[in-house]
């Protein structure tokens, strides 16, 4: 299983340089709005030190972490919901994703063009989610008027989806996203079915530059407005130096320490790591493990996935022909040395098709 997060942001804050540090991929970039058109893919690999840990105790030949896959997406800028900027065709490249990694600058340089002349992250912050709440709407009355018919007809099942439609386009326009909005499971029904973008999950990504004026340093009011409004609606958050990530992606880990520390940078610092991993939980995403001398490899599935389920992220045949799992949390393996004497204090356990997945097991499935 791999799931997408689009990257996006207004022009200029740091969208392209992110994707650059996550994926150690170069996608074109420049100082202008508009550079990237067609978005760029990178499949990232989730850190994890178990995956090392497995495969030094298997002694692998090879070594493959859990991923997740990021979509660089073009600047949005107002109007986009209107088609302002290509707005139409990104707003569609947004859709397909799973989640939203939202790029807001905070740092001032006179060299970096803004779209608006001057930043103001809550500002844009709040631009760009107008637009997805605007889009979002379109999508409602679209929809409230393709069941119309249905509810001057008394038909139930129509008028329940029409209440439940009324109950998010208020809240739209109240510049409430729908992810924030409390809905119960047969509400939640009709909104799977409807592929809201706010309803999607959002991350905020805080693009700072090291050795620049970036407002959380600088006691900015301007910051200080923005983590009210992330910390009052409970919104999540990570601070990251884009800049800095993307050039330290091609070093060696030694050669980092020592570049950070040449520019001031927080040696203990790795915001592209805390992104990637709040990334995976916010998708309700954990991780199991296979390992042998072949192969470790960690296997992303949904939370609380049945063990047939999980089978079916490495074969189907694991799901169709499930007969049983050998089941041990890694830790345990790693602490007894060896799966024999793993089997001798009982830490391997036979597990059937209502086992519930846990992150971190290592399972053998038979068929």
């Amino acid at each position: 299983m791999t799931l997408s997060v689009g990257i996006v942001g207004l022009p200029n804050v740091g969208k392209s340089t992110l994707f650059n540090a996550l994926t150690e991929k170069k996608v074109e970039m420049a100082n202008y709005p508009f550079c990237t058109i067609d978005p760029s893919v990178g499949v990232v690999a989730v850190p994890d030190q178990r995956v090392s840990q497995l495969t030094k105790f298997s002694l692998s030949a090879k070594s493959v972490p859990a991923v997740v896959e990021f979509v660089d997406i073009a600047g949005l800028v107002q109007g986009a919901s209107e088609g302002e900027g290509l707005g139409n065709k990104f707003l569609a490249n947004i859709r397909e994703t799973d989640m939203i990694a939202h790029v807001v600058r905070i740092f001032e340089d006179d060299k970096i063009i803004h779209v608006n002349n001057k930043i103001h992250p809550l500002r844009d912050l709040q631009i760009i989610n107008m637009e997805l709440i605007l889009a979002d709407l379109q999508t409602l009355e679209k929809r409230m008027g393709n069941i119309e018919r249905d509810v001057k007809r008394q038909v139930k099942t129509a008028i329940f989806e029409k209440e439940v439609l009324l109950k998010i386009k208020s809240a739209l326009e109240k510049e409430q996203l729908v992810s924030q909005i409390k809905f119960d499971e047969k509400e939640e029904e009709i909104i799977k079915t409807l592929h809201f973008l706010t309803s999607k999950p959002m991350l905020y990504v805080l693009n700072k530059k090291t050795g620049g004026q970036n407002l959380n340093e600088t006691h900015d009011i301007r910051f200080d407005e923005l983590m009210d409004y992330l910390n009052t609606n409970k919104l999540k958050y990570v601070v990251v130096d884009a800049s800095i990530e993307q050039e330290l992606s091609f070093l060696e880990e030694e050669e980092k320490l020592t570049f950070r520390r040449e520019l001031g940078a927080d040696i203990n610092a790795n915001g592209v790591i805390e992104l990637i991993q709040t990334t995976y939980q916010m998708l309700g995403l954990i991780t199991f493990f296979t390992t042998g001398q072949d192969e470790t490899r960690g296997w992303t599935i949904k939370k609380d996935s049945m063990a047939p389920e999980a089978g079916g992220a490495i074969h189907t045949d694991f799901t169709d022909k499930f007969i049983k799992a050998e089941v041990i949390s890694w830790n345990d393996l790693i602490t007894v040395g060896s799966y024999s004497k793993a089997r001798e204090k009982g830490l391997v356990r036979v597990e059937g098709k209502e086992y519930i997945v846990k992150d971190g097991d290592v399972i053998e499935f038979k068929i």
